[in-house]
């Protein structure tokens, strides 16, 4: 028993939207709902560190809920090796955290405001800012576990209301998750009961069902 980890308990359950979007990235009313179940829950986190293979769509919708409600967040991508947070949503796919973190550009370059609608709009006063990963890179151990990327995570802890960090998937290099999840006030993992595994790679302080 000595080491073993404990089950981490369900924090929200997400129901999935029937039909189709219109939008890519759009949450509806029932989302938003949950998400901000979510994000009572883990509040005062400052940092949230989402894995999971629905780790992008809980990420986002905890990021829009605090600009919702009227706080300042932002939504960082650091999953290196499979960027998609750029098509998700339409935003510029370089320059991102890649380059950052590679002495390419400055942090100022890497900052893309995402105007909230419909539901997700609520109290907003000011966009959600997101960070892109940037450019594919198939090895990113070293740039995820690097003294660059912990200070531009520091400086977005300090400088938003919530910072969300849109992770690896529970496949990727258990140092990456390691690495990242460090920063965080909260980890949670994201998908459906069939895809998250019963031996999770890291600590985590709860689940997110989505379905």
């Amino acid at each position: 028993m000595l080491g073993r980890r404990r089950k981490p308990p369900v924090l929200a359950e997400v129901p999935l939207r029937q039909g189709g979007t219109e939008r890519q990235g759009a949450l509806g009313r029932a989302e938003l709902e949950a998400l901000g179940g979510l994000a009572d829950s883990i509040a005062g986190a400052g940092t949230v560190f989402a894995t999971g293979p629905a780790r992008s769509t809980v990420a986002l919708g905890l990021a829009a809920v605090t600009t919702a409600r009227g706080g300042r967040a932002a939504l960082l991508e650091c999953d290196l090796a499979e960027p998609a947070l750029a098509s998700l949503l339409h935003l510029e796919e370089v320059p991102g955290l890649h380059e950052y973190l590679e002495g390419g550009v400055e942090a100022s370059e890497i900052l893309q405001p995402l105007v909230l609608a419909g539901p997700a709009s609520g109290r907003a006063s000011e966009p959600l800012v997101c960070i892109v990963a940037g450019a594919s890179e198939p090895q990113p151990v070293a740039l995820l576990d690097s003294e660059r990327c912990d200070k531009a995570i520091q400086e977005l802890s300090r400088a938003y209301d919530l910072l969300v960090i849109d992770g690896p998937g529970l496949g990727e290099d258990a140092h990456s998750l390691q690495a990242l999840s460090e920063h965080a006030g909260a980890t949670i993992v994201c998908g459906s009961r069939p895809e998250i595994p019963r031996k999770l790679p890291l600590d985590a302080s709860g689940l997110v069902i989505i379905g």
